[in-house]
């Protein structure tokens, strides 16, 4: 089956289309168009074929003379589509190792994601291009147990597919296990051997194995043992393991997205993937962005630039059609993935040791006593102490000192810092009571707050939420959310407010059923689809969803958030599709609803929060810090970097300032 979108030319003349190449570039100008129409709808084998009947016709180097007629992003990208694929990519690790700096990017996704056979043809056309062993420069730049990864994968020796030992399956997982997660320190020889050597189909099985061992992922693993250069390399070779069309619309993404374009990367992959695999790519993206790959390379690029990519794209797909076979298998198998992992959640604020609150509170009344406010004192005292100890704080404040710390706190700081203290030293109860309220309070409503904080506490959080609203301000949350929302919304939130959610794990044939369900509801009215779409998605427990939504894909051969996304609008489709993100999605924890894309069209609740150059939403920043610092504060900043390609820490110090900023670090917890 043909899964690239440029295949050969039928009634191919090589003659004829260097004729045609050649008229393009006679003359004042060029004809910009009839070369990217010609070359683009051409395989990369037939361009050689022109190529040599351009110079045995013309007495030139075709691509010299493309050189010279064109420029720009739209040169480069046509030159390179001239070049057999082997060089492409010889040039590519040519250009990442030559001069002061090193792409190491550039280095870890080629080498990662080619066969072996593909390794054998660029070192050899490294040797044949630069007279150079490919070998010995990738020694000279790079260093550590990320060059001896890179050469490993350099020899191009990983066993075939057809090798498969189910003994050694699981002592190669207990290995990985036993050189990471069980030892103080990592062996990272034993990692390098097994990833870099062991057959696709082995290693599939190895992780599979892996999870049961370590109640974890080999991802999570490598991202706790492993670091910098070398976690990064090691990361793409898993995801490459496990799909390589994924791990390439995972890398055409971070590509574009963000104020400016890695054009580098992405003519690079647009090129080597054009004639293998890019119809998978397509779905992949679609899968995991709620957008097609071609609809972003039409925003974020321009002209004949675009025009070229755009023909290497091959179509737009629509956002609700089914899925190519192999895409859906893909789909189904992230769902298993999903559903068999568990997932180590970590905070930053942790307990202090050798706790004293009666210490604590002298040192707070001190640091607001007098003349001026030491704020220094206070956040170090507020963000080091875990919620349980500041609630002790707060009652030691009351009793030593006979007055209210909350009081004290509001009268002393001002503006963000000291909302944001004020949150820290709420209950989570009171905090989610309190954030509730603000969502609705006023002429507008904060819809995404209401979501957010709905879809992602416990049942236990939410009638905790439930009683602190009550007691502080009089009235039920669910009379208030039914005085201020309406329709199907209204009733998605009731139901939320309820915490009646089913816990435990899935029920496999009530799973097929409620997938049918959801799969024939597709059929009615919008009113009635929503309603079934709720009913289930509302009420049954998260490890439940995961199977159902597995399923779906069976029944349906389509994706249930790009139905939610297609088929439903407003408010509804972002509870629906937040639900859907949260707990369910290929592994995705509380940690990605809140740094993934959620809502209508790319909204990102942590861009939100954090935008680059648009302003800050303080009022999200401050309620994602606070209520996720002791949860899985430390899975955030680690997803957030993936999807970012910058810390979280980096966006906070850009986007904040003063004592404000202080203590948004210091809940961050760390650098990445």
């Amino acid at each position: 089956m043909i899964l690239g979108t440029i295949s050969h030319f039928p009634d191919f003349d090589a003659n004829s289309d260097a004729e045609t190449l050649y008229n393009a570039m006679k003359g004042f100008g060029s004809n910009k168009e009839a070369i990217l129409d010609l070359i683009t709808s051409r395989s990369n084998a037939q361009r050689q074929e022109i190529r040599s009947a351009y110079k045995s016709l013309y007495g030139k180097d075709l691509i010299d003379d493309l050189k010279y007629e064109l420029t720009g992003k739209f040169e480069r990208l046509i030159v390179s589509l001239m070049r057999p694929p082997a060089y492409h990519d010889a040039k590519e690790i040519k250009d990442a190792i030559k001069g002061t700096g090193t792409n190491e990017k550039c280095l870890i996704e080629v080498l990662a994601s080619r066969t072996n056979q593909q390794i054998h043809g660029l070192v050899e056309a490294y040797k044949d291009a630069y007279g150079r062993d490919i070998e010995g420069d990738v020694i000279g730049d790079t260093s550590g147990h990320f060059k001896k990864m890179l050469i490993v994968l350099l020899q191009g020796t990983r066993e075939e597919d057809d090798v498969v030992s189910e003994d050694l399956v699981v002592e190669d997982a207990q290995e990985l296990y036993a050189a990471g997660e069980e030892r103080w320190g990592t062996d990272e020889a034993k990692f390098i051997m097994i990833l870099g050597n062991r057959s696709v189909t082995h290693l599939q099985l190895v992780f599979d194995e892996y999870e049961k061992i370590a109640e974890k992922s080999i991802e999570e693993s490598i991202k706790s043992e492993l670091s910098g250069d070398f976690e990064r390399l090691m990361l793409a070779v898993v995801q490459c393991i496990r799909s390589v069309p994924m791990f390439f619309a995972k890398c055409l993404y971070k590509s574009m997205k963000g104020l400016g374009t890695d054009d580098n990367r992405l003519i690079r992959i647009m090129i080597s993937r054009s004639e293998i695999d890019m119809l998978d790519i397509r779905e992949c993206f679609r899968l995991r962005y709620e957008k097609s790959l071609h609809s972003m390379i039409q925003d974020d690029t321009s002209g004949e630039y675009k025009r070229t990519l755009l023909n290497l794209c091959g179509g737009d797909d629509d956002l609700a059609g089914e899925f190519f076979p192999e895409a859906a298998q893909i789909a189904y198998k992230m769902w298993e993935i999903s559903a068999m992992t568990k997932i180590t959640l970590r905070g930053t604020i942790f307990p202090a040791a050798n706790f004293d609150p009666a210490s604590d509170s002298q040192a707070l009344r001190k640091a607001m006593k007098g003349f001026g406010t030491d704020e220094d004192a206070i956040i170090n005292i507020v963000a080091q102490r875990s919620n349980a100890q500041r609630q002790e704080i707060r009652q030691a404040f009351k009793s030593l000192l006979g007055r209210n710390l909350m009081a004290d706190l509001k009268s002393e700081l001002s503006k963000n810092l000291c909302r944001l203290i004020l949150g820290l030293m709420m209950t989570p109860a009171e905090f989610d009571a309190k954030m509730m309220k603000k969502a609705m309070e006023g002429a507008g409503t904060d819809e995404h707050a209401l979501i957010e904080i709905l879809v992602t506490r416990s049942n236990q959080q939410i009638h905790e939420m439930n009683a602190a609203y009550e007691e502080v301000y009089k009235k039920s949350l669910e009379d208030d959310i039914k005085s201020d929302t309406s329709g199907h919304f209204l009733r998605i939130l009731v139901s939320l407010v309820q915490g009646a959610r089913e816990e435990g794990p899935a029920d496999m044939d009530r799973a097929r059923e409620d997938a049918q369900a959801l799969a024939d509801a597709c059929n009615d009215d919008s009113s009635e689809m929503e309603m079934k779409f709720m009913s289930i998605l509302c009420t049954r427990s998260f490890p439940h969803l995961r199977r159902v939504f597995q399923e779906f894909v069976r029944c349906t051969n389509k994706d249930v958030e790009l139905i939610i996304k297609k088929e439903m609008s407003g408010d509804v489709k972002n509870a629906m599709f937040a639900i859907g993100r949260h707990h369910t999605r290929f592994k995705i924890k509380p940690a990605l609803l809140l740094c993934r894309p959620f809502g209508n069209g790319g909204n990102v609740l942590m861009n939100r929060a954090v935008p680059q150059g648009l302003g800050t939403d303080d009022r999200a920043l401050i309620r994602i810090m606070v209520s996720r610092s002791e949860c899985d504060l430390f899975n955030i900043r680690k997803e957030f970097k993936e999807s970012h390609e910058a810390s979280l820490h980096e966006f906070i110090q850009g986007d904040t300032s003063g004592d404000y900023r202080k203590t948004l670090l210091m809940l961050c917890g760390g650098e990445d």
